[in-house]
């Protein structure tokens, strides 16, 4: 009992010590991520809001900094083999080196920080390189960061994070998985349909250690935007690999945009199956999940981006959702276990 309990309260309590960071506002058309704040001191998260530009001085303010070369020789060392693009990584460590001091420097006196930031589409074309691989390193030392200044998604990577005692990423959970891929490496080899499955991708923001053969790349949709025709500058500074096979919770906790809070967990899988892609990328295998994407994700609103949280953790997290008062709490409902205003006839 006691030690079941230990991950609710350590998250419970988190939150009252948890300060979210932003720089600048969500991308356009990322509407979903605009969430309204008013819940989160609600919960005892104390927010701080910022400008591109002030993480851009305070970037510039790290140039020529001492402590520069050590970083960039931690993360030669970490991605040994995979490290393709060394030519940026004294840019990354810089850009690490001004998080972590602004994180010391801003969180008050609160214990933890978390953040979340825009990534893109200036950032590329001023800063000169993405952030992801730096994001998971962050994420890796218990801070996590969120892609597109999706404030809830850290917070859900953050409460995630305290259930589980692990690392936990970000990802888009809009991808589905490829006819071929499934006959070829899914079907009869597991439990699941096709429409149980999916790819949970993202740029390139996973942590080294959840990744297999784990290799520093660039962001291919961003260089056919910003840099075509020439080789990867601006548009390097990805993490990317197959994401590690294993048990997963994917979780949300979300206010929707009348300030109701609302949440979601969901556990399956990450299948050991290659994706043959790009990115932070895993295939994915949760029973039931086409319906749970229709009559929970897209009826309830929820935005594209889910927290891996590594491992079963859906009874803690549902513990953790009773606790904070949110009453709305979902899950991805077996099969002839209807949702609100799903048909019962076929």
């Amino acid at each position: 009992m006691i030690a079941g309990f230990i991950p609710v309260a350590r998250a419970v309590a988190g939150l009252r010590n948890l300060k979210l960071i932003t720089f600048g506002p969500r991308p356009q058309d990322f509407l979903a991520c605009n969430a309204p704040i008013a819940r989160l001191y609600d919960l005892g998260v104390e927010i701080e809001e910022n400008s591109e530009l002030d993480l851009f001085a305070a970037y510039n303010e790290h140039a020529g900094d001492e402590r520069i070369p050590a970083v960039v020789a931690e993360m030669t060392a970490e991605l040994g083999e995979g490290n393709k693009m060394a030519g940026i990584l004294p840019k990354l460590a810089q850009y690490e080196i001004t998080l972590l001091d602004w994180a010391e420097q801003h969180k008050g006196d609160r214990k933890y920080v978390a953040f979340a930031n825009k990534c893109w589409p200036s950032f590329q074309t001023q800063f000169g390189f993405v952030p992801c691989y730096v994001n998971g390193r962050l994420g890796a030392r218990g801070i996590p960061v969120s892609c597109e200044v999706d404030i809830y998604g850290a917070l859900s990577e953050y409460v995630g994070q305290c259930v589980s005692d692990e690392i936990v990423t970000l990802l888009d959970i809009n991808n589905t998985v490829p006819a071929d891929i499934y006959r070829e490496d899914i079907e009869g080899k597991f439990g699941y349909t096709q429409r149980d499955t999916f790819m949970g991708f993202h740029c390139g923001n996973g942590s080294h250690c959840i990744l297999n053969s784990p290799v520093m790349k660039y962001q291919k949709i961003m260089h056919r935007g910003l840099e075509p025709d020439k080789e990867p500058d601006i548009t390097r500074g990805t993490l990317e690999g197959d994401i590690k096979a294993g048990d997963i919770t994917f979780f949300r906790l979300h206010s929707s945009a009348d300030t109701k809070l609302q949440a979601y967990a969901a556990q399956g899988e990450i299948l050991p199956v290659r994706t043959r892609s790009f990115g932070t990328i895993g295939i994915f295998g949760i029973s039931e999940m086409a319906r749970f994407y229709r009559y929970v994700l897209i009826e309830k609103g929820y935005p594209h981006h889910g927290a891996v949280v590594f491992g079963h953790h859906g009874k803690a997290l549902f513990d953790v959702l009773k606790y904070l008062g949110v009453e709305d709490r979902a899950f991805n409902r077996p099969a002839g276990m209807l949702y609100k205003n799903e048909n019962p006839f076929k």
